[in-house]
C-alpha cells in the first residue's frame, strides 16, 4: 500500500464507481454492516439525501432514527459548531451532558437518573447488567424478536432462522459463548399469559425482563404492557423498556408516556444524540445508585466508564434536538404525516389486490405482505420476504430510501414529500403485479 492510500487519499470520492470498489476491498462486504453497501450517501439536507452518484431520495431511513428534525437542521447544526469552538471532548463533566440529563429526566417518567453511553448497544448491555447487580439474580427474560443490540446477551433470538420451544434462547451469530444461551430465557411477545406463567416459574433466577415497548414495527396489544408491569412489580423483578428506538419518538417522554406504563429502567438513544453517537441509561435513583461508587462501596459499585460517554459535541445535538421536539406540535405534525402515508399505502394495498397490511404506529411502520394477526415475531416472519425485497427496490427506483423492514418518519417531510412517497407507494404496487 503507497502512502497516498494508507491516509486515504486515494482519489475514489468524486467518483462511484471508484468509492463502491474501494469499499470492497476495505470493508468487509464492501459496507459498514448496517445497510447495503449502496447507495453511498453523500450528503442529507432536511428530509432528503442525494448520493454520490448524484441520486436524489426521500429519505425514510434518517439515519436509521436519530435525524428526526431532519438532516442540518440551523438549530442543531448552530449547536454542534458552538460547541465544537470549544472542545470536542473532555472525558469529565461538562454543561451540555449535564444539561441534557436533566432534560431526560425532567421528559422521561421513569427517569431519576441517568448514565450516558455512545451506542444503544451499550445501553442496553449496562441496562440489563444493571438489574442483574440489583436483584442479584442471573437470567434475563426477553421476547422473541426483541432488538437490544449488538451484545452476547442482545443477539439471542433476535431473528432466529430456526425457531426453538420457549423458553430456549437461540444464538443469532457465531463467536457467543454457549453459557449465554442458558441466562436467557425467551418468551413470545404479546403473550401475557406466557410471559406471566414464565416469570412465575422462573422468578428466583431471574434478574430482569427486557422489553421493547413497541417491539420493532409492532405494536403492544391492549393491556399487555400493564400487565407486564403489574406482574414484574409483583415479583419485584426490575422492568426494562428498551426505548433507544421509540425513545422521544412516540411522545416526549417516549413510549413509555405514550402507552401509559413506567418501567423501572429505560434506555434511550437515536433522537436524544442528535444525530452524534450518544445514548443513556435511565431509571429509579434506587437502581441507578448502583453506579454511584461513593454510595455503594467497592464491592457493591457497578463500574460504567466510556472515552466519549456524555460527549460534549453529542449533547449540544441532543438538547438542540430535543427542544425542536418539545415545541407544541411536534408530534401532532410527526403523527398526522404517519397517519397520512400509513393510509396511502394501506389503500394502495387494497387497489392492487396485494395481500398485505401496513404495521406499526405513525412516526414508525412498514408494510408486511402477510394476512391475519401480526402480535409477534413468528407471524411478521409470515411475510412474503421476495415481495418486500421487490416493493423497497421499486420504492428506491423511484426516489425514495428506506429500510428493508421500517418507515422512519421525520418533522422535515413536506406535503410535496408525502405526495410524492404516495404516488410511489401506488407505482411501486402497479409493478408488483405486473
Amino acid at each position: 500500500m503507497d502512502d497516498s492510500a494508507a491516509i486515504g487519499t486515494s482519489g475514489a470520492t468524486d467518483d462511484p464507481a471508484a468509492l463502491a470498489t474501494l469499499a470492497r476491498r476495505v470493508l468487509p462486504g464492501g459496507s459498514f454492516g448496517n445497510f447495503a453497501a449502496e447507495p453511498i450517501i453523500r450528503e442529507g439536507r432536511a428530509s432528503h439525501v442525494w448520493d454520490v452518484a448524484g441520486r436524489e431520495y426521500i429519505d425514510y431511513l434518517i439515519g436509521s432514527g436519530p435525524m428526526i428534525v431532519g438532516h442540518c437542521h440551523p438549530d442543531v447544526t448552530a449547536a454542534v459548531q458552538a460547541q465544537v469552538a470549544k472542545g470536542t471532548t473532555f472525558f469529565a463533566n461538562s454543561p451540555p451532558g449535564i444539561l441534557l440529563a436533566e432534560m431526560i429526566v425532567e421528559a422521561v417518567p421513569c427517569a431519576e437518573k441517568v448514565r450516558f453511553v455512545s451506542s444503544g448497544s451499550e445501553a442496553d448491555l449496562y441496562a440489563m447488567r444493571l438489574a442483574r447487580a440489583f436483584r442479584k439474580r442471573d437470567k434475563i427474560l426477553k421476547f422473541e424478536g426483541g432488538y437490544h443490540g449488538m451484545s452476547d446477551y442482545g443477539l439471542m433470538s433476535l431473528a432466529p432462522r430456526v425457531t426453538a420451544n420457549f423458553p430456549t434462547a437461540v444464538p443469532d451469530s457465531p463467536g457467543i459463548p454457549e453459557a449465554v444461551r442458558h441466562e436467557m430465557l425467551v418468551t413470545p411477545y404479546n403473550d401475557l399469559a406466557t410471559v406471566t406463567a414464565m416469570l412465575r416459574e422462573h422468578a428466583d433466577e431471574i434478574g430482569g425482563v427486557i422489553v421493547e415497548p413497541c417491539q420493532r414495527i409492532i405494536p403492544p396489544q391492549p393491556g399487555f404492557l400493564q400487565g407486564l408491569r403489574a406482574i414484574t412489580a409483583e415479583l419485584g423483578i426490575p422492568l426494562i423498556f428498551d426505548e433507544v428506538v421509540t425513545g422521544f419518538r412516540y411522545a416526549y417522554g417516549g413510549a413509555q408516556e405514550f402507552y401509559g406504563v413506567v418501567p423501572d429502567i429505560c434506555t434511550l438513544g437515536k433522537v436524544c444524540g442528535g444525530g452524534f453517537p450518544l445514548a443513556a441509561i435511565a431509571g429509579k435513583e434506587e437502581i441507578m445508585t448502583l453506579f454511584d461508587k461513593e454510595v455503594m462501596g467497592e464491592d457493591k459499585f457497578l463500574t460504567q466508564i466510556g472515552t466519549l460517554s456524555g460527549n460534549p459535541v453529542a449533547s449540544a445535538a441532543g438538547l438542540a434536538t430535543m427542544k425542536i421536539m418539545r415545541a407544541p406540535g411536534s408530534y401532532e405534525r410527526l403523527f398526522a404525516t404517519g397517519r397520512t402515508l400509513m393510509a396511502a399505502l394501506t389503500d394502495a394495498l387494497r387497489r392492487h389486490g396485494i395481500p398485505g397490511q401496513v404495521v406499526g404506529e405513525p412516526p414508525m411502520f412498514d408494510v408486511v405482505f402477510a394476512e391475519g394477526p401480526m402480535r409477534d415475531y413468528r407471524d411478521v416472519q409470515r411475510g412474503d420476504k421476495a415481495l418486500n425485497k421487490r416493493f423497497n427496490a421499486l420504492l428506491r427506483e423511484r426516489g425514495i430510501l428506506k429500510s428493508e423492514g421500517k418507515h422512519y418518519v421525520s418533522l422535515s417531510l413536506t406535503e410535496q414529500d408525502v405526495k410524492d412517497t404516495c404516488d410511489a407507494y401506488d407505482w411501486a404496487m402497479a409493478r408488483l403485479t405486473a
